[in-house]
């Protein structure tokens, strides 16, 4: 499997080597009050596809955090356990059972409640 994916990535990388030899000519971009701007083909098709990353990953930013936002909420939400049953046995205590709740305060596939706007 791994060599396989090593062909697919060697197969990738020469398809975009072909591609970059293949538009090796000058483009003129017209931009707005007369500006122009000569560049090879392949460099403006490199800058369109980063550009469309970074707008991909700006894009996402505000749901990434959310979700992040969400999960530590959730760890807050967690109970504290209670020292495991070696610690209590080496403290010459008896041993006791964990005190766990029976189910988590809300599924772990659904968002957690969100607070009322003040």
């Amino acid at each position: 499997m791994r060599a396989l994916n090593w062909l697919w990535r060697g197969l990738l990388f020469f398809i975009l080597f072909a591609f970059a030899l293949n538009n090796q000519h000058l483009v003129e971009l017209k931009w707005v009050f007369g500006w122009r701007w000569q560049a090879p083909m392949v460099f403006v098709v490199l800058a369109v596809f980063a550009l469309g990353c970074v707008t991909g990953v700006l894009a996402m930013l505000p749901s990434w955090w959310r979700h992040r936002r969400t999960a530590r909420n959730r760890q807050l939400l967690m109970p504290e356990p209670v020292a495991a049953a070696g610690a209590s046995a080496a403290s010459g205590g008896s041993a006791e059972p964990l005190n766990l709740p029976s189910e988590l305060p809300f599924p772990p596939d659904m968002p957690a409640p969100r607070k009322p706007a003040k």
